[in-house]
């Protein structure tokens, strides 16, 4: 891993972005990015998608939200967090989504929030692990059949 960036999805690396493919057993765990863009333009309020470049080598990516009122019965419950992460299938393991995760923290602390939460599908090859390891805590919440982890910044 050289330098990392995250960079704008435009329209010169919107293909590169589309292209990114998580590891066949991860396949039901995330959703491919074509759809975390289908989803964002739709929400470009709420969506922040992120291409993760290496030098000129796409390696992975991430959307985010920002101060978003999280459950409708408490619209004082307002969340910034980690929507989708998807490192390329063979870079997996090299710090990426680490570097992901950190560069998110940083933005999310920029704007003024002091916790990002993150939500995962739990299973044997979910990312659990990774998050926890980031320091991640369960929150004891669901969303939908997805746990919450919220990392305090």
């Amino acid at each position: 891993m050289s330098s990392p960036r995250l960079e704008k999805i435009t329209t010169d690396n919107v293909l590169a972005a589309c292209a990114i493919a998580v590891r066949p057993d991860q396949e039901g765990l995330v959703a491919p990015v074509a759809r975390s863009l289908a989803e964002a333009y739709v929400q470009p309020d709420v969506a922040w998608p992120r291409l993760i470049v290496d030098g000129d080598r796409p390696v992975g990516f991430l959307m985010a939200f920002f101060n978003v009122p999280w459950r409708e019965d408490d619209p004082t419950d307002v969340r910034s967090g980690l929507w989708r992460l998807n490192i390329a299938a063979n870079q997996q393991g090299r710090g990426y989504g680490r570097f992901a995760v950190e560069s998110l923290a940083e933005e999310v602390r920029r704007r003024g929030s002091t916790r990002l939460i993150t939500t995962w599908v739990p299973g044997e090859h979910g990312p659990e692990r990774f998050y926890r390891r980031l320091g991640f805590r369960l929150t004891g919440e669901l969303s939908g059949e997805q746990v919450v982890g919220e990392l305090d910044l």
